[in-house]
C-alpha cells in the first residue's frame, strides 16, 4: 500500500470517532468534523426545495375569469359585466342552448340578461359563473339559496346538488323556513324533507320562542305539519290549539314583539275582544277564512277533553261552533257506549282510521332517569299513567278505589298506541329516532306493560305518543269538518 493510499485511509478512518465542533485553542479556533457533518452537509446542498406555484386552475380562473383575457362574450347583468368565453360558458346548458343558434343572442357579443328571481344577486352570479372556471367551490350556508336560485337558472346540477349537501346539513331555527321555501321553489325534495322533519318535532316546543319565525310560517305549511301523522304534539291537543291561536294572532300584528309567554297573552285577550264585536267566528269572517285550512288539521275530539279547555275555546269564539257541536254529540254517544260496555276499546283498525281518531300527546324526557305522569283530559274511564325509568317507558291501566266512580268498571280494555323517540342533535336536527309503529294491547285493572326499551339513553329525548282508548264512531270527525261551509 502507497504512502498516500496509507495517509488517506488513516485520515478517514479516524474523523468517524470525532464529532464536529468549534473549540478555542491559544491560536484562534478549530473546526473538527465528524462522518455526520457530512452527511448533514450533503443533505443540505441535495434537499428539496419547495415553492408555491399557481396551478393551471388558479391561472384559468385568474386570467380568464377576472381579467377576461380573449373574452369573446360579454354578459351584461344587473348593470355588472363579465368578459367570459363560450366554450367556458356552454358547460351550462342555459348557455350550451343559447348559444346554438336557436336564440337570437347565438351572434351576440354583448348579452343583456334580466334577472326575475329575486333571490339570485351579484355575488351568487359572480360564484356560479367563476366554478365554470375552476374546479372547486365552497359554498357558504349564508349565500346558499342565492346560489342554488343561480345554479337552477344556469341548469347546473352539480351545483344544486352541492346547494342541497350544504342545506340539509344546516336546517336550524333560523334558516328552516327559507330553506323549505326555496326547497318548493326550485324541487329539491331532499331539502324539503329535512326541514319539515325538522319543524315536525320542533313546531310546539321549540319554534314558538322565536316568534319571528313562527309569524314565516305560511297558512298552506302550517296546514301541511298540523295535518301530519307525525307532528310531535308536546302535552296535548289543546297546547296545538294555543300555537296556532298565537300564529294567528303574529300574522295580524305583523310588527309585535316579545316572548311566547307574552304574545300567548296577547293572543288570547285580542280574540276575546274580536270575539264580542261579531256574531261570526273569526274562522267565519272574511278576513279569517284563509287560515280555515290550518285549523281543519285539529283533532277536535281530543282537544274537547277538559273543562277549562273547552271554556277557552268557547270564548276565543275563532273555531265555528257548527264544527264544534257535532264533536260533542258524537263524544257523548261514545261515553255511552263505553259505561255501558257495549265498547270495550278499539281493534283491528287501519292506519287510516288510527292516523284520523287517536289522541296526539307527548312530553320531553328530561335529565331525570324516572320521571311519571299522566296526561290530562277525558280518556273514556281509563287512568293511563305512565312511567319511564332506567330506559324503559310502562303504561299502567290505573285504578284504586277511591276514583272508582269516575273510572271504568270494565275487567278488560282495549287499547291502541303508537310511540316515537326523537333525539336531536345541537341544531335539533333529528339524530335518533326508535318507534314501536301502531300496536294493540289489553289492559286489566292495575296492569302494567312495557311499552318501548330504548336503544340510545342520551337525554334529553322528546317523546311522541298517539293513544286510542275508544272505538272510533262514523261519521268522523273529517266528514264534519268537510262539511263545514264558509
Amino acid at each position: 500500500m502507497g504512502l498516500a493510499q496509507s495517509a488517506c485511509t488513516y485520515v478517514l478512518d479516524n474523523t468517524r470517532n470525532y464529532r464536529r465542533k468549534r473549540r478555542r485553542h491559544s491560536g484562534g479556533w478549530q473546526l473538527n468534523y465528524t462522518e455526520e457533518d457530512d452527511s448533514d452537509s450533503d443533505s443540505k446542498v441535495y434537499a428539496s426545495k419547495r415553492m408555491r406555484l399557481m396551478t393551471t386552475s388558479q391561472y384559468i380562473y385568474k386570467a380568464l375569469f377576472q381579467e377576461g383575457k380573449n373574452h369573446d362574450v360579454t354578459l351584461v347583468i344587473f348593470g355588472k359585466e363579465w368578459n367570459l368565453h363560450k366554450i367556458y360558458l356552454c358547460q351550462s346548458p342555459y348557455f350550451a342552448s343559447m348559444f346554438s343558434g336557436s336564440w337570437k343572442e347565438s351572434d351576440q357579443s354583448v348579452i343583456q340578461i334580466e334577472i326575475l328571481d329575486s333571490n339570485i344577486n351579484f355575488e351568487s352570479l359572480n360564484t356560479v359563473l367563476g366554478s365554470l372556471y375552476q374546479d372547486e367551490l365552497v359554498i357558504q350556508p349564508s349565500e346558499v339559496v342565492s346560489v342554488l336560485a343561480t345554479a337552477a337558472l344556469l341548469q347546473l346540477d352539480a351545483i344544486i346538488s352541492k346547494c342541497c349537501e350544504v342545506m340539509t346539513q344546516t336546517v336550524n331555527i333560523k334558516t328552516v323556513i327559507r330553506y323549505y321555501e326555496s326547497s318548493k321553489s326550485y324541487g329539491v325534495s331532499a331539502v324539503e324533507k329535512a326541514c319539515l322533519e325538522w319543524l315536525l318535532v320542533n313546531l310546539l316546543c321549540y319554534v314558538p320562542e322565536t316568534p319571528d319565525r313562527l309569524r314565516e310560517i305560511s297558512v298552506d305549511l302550517m296546514e301541511l305539519l298540523v295535518t301530519s301523522q307525525n307532528l310531535c304534539v308536546v302535552q296535548t291537543e289543546f297546547s296545538l290549539y294555543v300555537l296556532l291561536k298565537f300564529w294567528l294572532y303574529l300574522n295580524f300584528h305583523p310588527n309585535w314583539e316579545g316572548s311566547a309567554q307574552d304574545g300567548i297573552s296577547c293572543a288570547h285577550n285580542y280574540f276575546k275582544e274580536q270575539g264580542s264585536q261579531s256574531d261570526l267566528e273569526f274562522l267565519l269572517r272574511d278576513v279569517g277564512s284563509p287560515y280555515l285550512k290550518a285549523f281543519r288539521g285539529l283533532r277536535l275530539a281530543s282537544l274537547i277533553g277538559h273543562p277549562q279547555d273547552v271554556d277557552m275555546i268557547l270564548g276565543d269564539r275563532i273555531i265555528p261552533a257548527s264544527l264544534l257541536l257535532p264533536v260533542f254529540r258524537m263524544q257523548w254517544y261514545r261515553m255511552l257506549q263505553t259505561d255501558q260496555g257495549y265498547d270495550k276499546g278499539p281493534r283491528n283498525l287501519t292506519e287510516v282510521e288510527f292516523n284520523q281518531h287517536s289522541l296526539r300527546c307527548g312530553r320531553v324526557l328530561g335529565a331525570s332517569r324516572h320521571q311519571m305522569w299522566r296526561w290530562t283530559g277525558f280518556h273514556f274511564g281509563l287512568d293511563l299513567v305512565l312511567t319511564y325509568e332506567r330506559g324503559s317507558l310502562k303504561l299502567r291501566r290505573n285504578h284504586r278505589t277511591e276514583n272508582e266512580m269516575a273510572l271504568s268498571q270494565q275487567t278488560r280494555r282495549n287499547l291502541m298506541f303508537r310511540l316515537t323517540i326523537y333525539g336531536l342533535d345541537e341544531q335539533r336536527m333529528v339524530r335518533y329516532t326508535q318507534s314501536t309503529g301502531i300496536q294493540s294491547t289489553t289492559l286489566g285493572k292495575n296492569e302494567e306493560i312495557c311499552l318501548i326499551t330504548l336503544e340510545k339513553e342520551e337525554l334529553p329525548l322528546f317523546l311522541s305518543a298517539n293513544f286510542l282508548v275508544a272505538t272510533p264512531l262514523t261519521p268522523g270527525v273529517s266528514e264534519i269538518q268537510d262539511n263545514l261551509t264558509v
